[in-house]
């Protein structure tokens, strides 16, 4: 008979050990950037937008990227390695690498930062890198990324699309398949979960007519939408068809989600973008309840 069975047969109080408690604090997404992949200011160019920016009369505008972060426990993961990616992790970890990065395809803007976790810089360790088999093959072939893998700096996992990854305490993600520019990975958007709330983060997307998906019915099963805001209209780009780089205009997209149950936020604007002020155009540093 164990001494704690014969203390509590005679009576004696026993201390019980206390039952697991959840970690106090919540889950909380903050907008660390809304621009297109090279920022605003952008390299070359004279614009209003640009030279009051590189001017100091309007701070710049960080590449779009989204953090999740537990306030108890501090766990934090990244949206997408921008070329902002040092500024970007001093605002949700306060400089410490994350517990991992989904990345959501191949394009400058979103992945590039990973080599601010090389031994040139932070010389992280193991870093939890999710992406798509496709995005995944991409790093692992192709230098100066297949380094960071040798070396241990990023650990690889691929994801299968529409299958969730448990965080923990309650949070999920889910990538799913959207179409787009595929010239070296394919490209995915992510449903994010916490205990309360569900966010849709899409910075990249051609036209919702080309989606196999119904934008609308997937923002009437969430609290807030993070859209691809590239443009406005196709006049921004005198001289390029908007045919080769193909966004959906903002007028489209806020004429499909008008009345949905999901917060429209459009995020991944170019410099030329006339609407940076917009009173649906998500704002740096904006946080979010999950």
């Amino acid at each position: 008979m164990s001494r704690a069975l014969l203390l509590l047969l005679i009576g004696v109080p026993v201390a019980v050990p206390a039952a697991p408690q959840p970690a106090a604090g919540a889950w909380e997404l903050v907008v660390l950037g809304r621009a297109q992949d090279a920022g605003i200011p952008q390299l070359g160019c004279s614009q209003a937008a640009c030279v009051d920016r590189r001017s100091g009369k309007l701070p710049p505008e960080r590449v779009a990227s989204l953090g999740l972060r537990h306030t108890g426990t501090g766990r934090a993961f990244l949206f997408d390695a921008t070329p902002d990616l040092p500024s970007q992790l001093h605002s949700l970890t306060g400089g410490r690498s994350p517990d991992g990065i989904f990345l959501t395809h191949g394009h400058i803007g979103h992945y590039t930062g990973l080599m601010y976790l090389g031994r040139e810089s932070v010389n992280s360790s193991r870093v939890p890198v999710y992406g798509t088999a496709r995005m995944t093959a991409f790093l692992t072939a192709n230098g100066p990324w297949s380094q960071l893998v040798g070396l241990g700096n990023i650990t690889l996992n691929a994801i299968p699309p529409d299958r969730a990854i448990d965080l923990g305490e309650g949070a999920r993600v889910t990538p799913f398949l959207v179409p787009h520019r595929d010239e070296f990975t394919d490209t995915v958007g992510y449903l994010i979960e916490g205990p309360g709330k569900r966010a849709l983060f899409i910075p990249d997307i051609d036209q919702w007519s080309k989606w196999d998906r119904d934008i609308r019915a997937l923002a009437e099963t969430v609290d807030y939408a993070f859209l691809d805001g590239t443009f406005a209209s196709a006049a921004e780009i005198p001289g390029r068809a908007i045919a080769d780089i193909p966004h959906p205009m903002m007028s489209d997209t806020r004429a499909r989600l008008k009345g949905a149950r999901a917060q429209l936020w459009f995020l991944h604007l170019n410099h030329t973008n006339p609407e940076l002020g917009g009173k649906d155009v998500v704002t740096d540093g904006r946080r979010f309840g999950m």
